[in-house]
């Protein structure tokens, strides 16, 4: 079973998941959206999710 740090841990990545979910969304809907931005942006939420899945 994960300890209580564990869980705040995911708790955690998973808050910073969301927000770059929103950042993400933000940016593709703006008139011109940056694609640099959003390719950084999907990078980022990649390496968060796969810390997740790995703890």
């Amino acid at each position: 079973m994960a300890s209580f740090a564990g869980l705040s841990h995911v708790n955690a990545l998973e808050t910073k998941h969301a927000g770059l979910e929103a950042q993400l969304r933000d940016e593709m809907n703006r008139p011109v959206p940056d694609a640099a931005t959003i390719q950084a942006l999907k990078k980022r939420k990649l390496r968060l999710k796969e810390e997740i899945q790995r703890i």
